[in-house]
């Protein structure tokens, strides 16, 4: 099983997001249980979610041609919000149900 995330990359205006152009994207990324993740209280989780965070910004990433581009990630719940360095964008990913 995996999950989904849908994938926006736009520009920015004063820091905000401008959508005056948009690429949008749906990436799968395989369930937690792929990265190490047991379910047990051996600290598991907390490797598993940084490695799980990690493949899902380098696969959007990728999505949007990025690989390789340096820049800072944010997380806000079910959001992450991925801003290039030197770049007026902005890359958000979401999780869908």
């Amino acid at each position: 099983m995996s999950h989904k995330y849908s994938v926006e990359y736009t520009d920015t205006f004063g820091g905000e997001a401008n959508y005056s152009w948009v690429k949008r994207e749906t990436i799968e990324v395989p369930e937690m249980t792929h990265y190490g993740y047991t379910g047990s209280t051996d600290g598991s989780y907390s490797r598993a979610r940084k490695s799980y965070n990690r493949e899902i910004v380098r696969l959007a990433k990728a999505v949007m041609g990025l690989t390789g581009i340096r820049g800072k990630t944010y997380h806000h719940g079910d959001l992450i919000e991925f801003r290039q360095y030197g770049s007026n964008t902005v890359m958000f990913i979401t999780f869908e149900d």
